[in-house]
């Protein structure tokens, strides 16, 4: 019984062929471009999840503030009721909560356009992260078709290939652009 299987000899026909080569090449500057894409791709999207997360927080400190400003308008209304009890407390108290009041407003307009700034970020790191994404996509199907012409040895598919490849690095590259 032979102690290990044998292989046959693989006659290498397809390296004479001259689209080996310059394939083979293609296909490996786009491997390259995919990991590209795909790496800022992933990127953007955490991104746009941290400023997610960071809008939310802001919208629940605008959330808060309103609590504290109505808390602040029912007691300086109450100050109102009281003040004619003892005028002097009144009057202290009353000026009190209406900078109290107005400190409220002015921090949940603040925390308002904090939040609705970093929604636009986060729209913005979307729509980069699309853009990366679709020149994945096509750099990856460029990749595959040029890898069809290695086994067809037919060079239209290395060209079609190609244009997908061009077409992704064009799409991505926009990803830089969006603003």
């Amino acid at each position: 019984m032979p102690e290990g299987i044998e292989l046959p000899e693989a006659h290498h026909m397809h390296e004479d062929h001259p689209l080996v080569l310059p394939v083979s090449i293609t296909v490996s500057i786009m491997a390259v471009l995919v990991a590209a894409a795909s790496l800022l791709g992933h990127r953007t999207h955490t991104e746009e999840l941290l400023k997610q997360s960071q809008a939310a927080s802001r919208w629940t400190q605008y959330d808060a503030k309103s609590v504290n400003l109505r808390g602040a308008e029912q007691t300086f209304d109450l100050m109102t009721l009281s003040e004619p009890l003892n005028k002097q407390v009144g009057n202290e108290l009353r000026e009190k909560y209406a900078k109290l009041l107005e400190h409220y407003k002015e921090d949940k307009t603040d925390a308002r356009k904090e939040a609705m700034e970093l929604e636009s970020e986060r729209d913005l790191a979307g729509r980069k992260a699309d853009r990366f994404d679709g020149g994945e996509v096509l750099l990856e199907i460029g990749l595959v078709i040029c890898s069809i012409s290695l086994l067809t040895k037919r060079k239209s598919f290395w060209f079609v290939g190609m244009l997908f490849g061009v077409a992704g690095i064009v799409f991505a590259s926009t990803g830089f652009l969006v603003h």
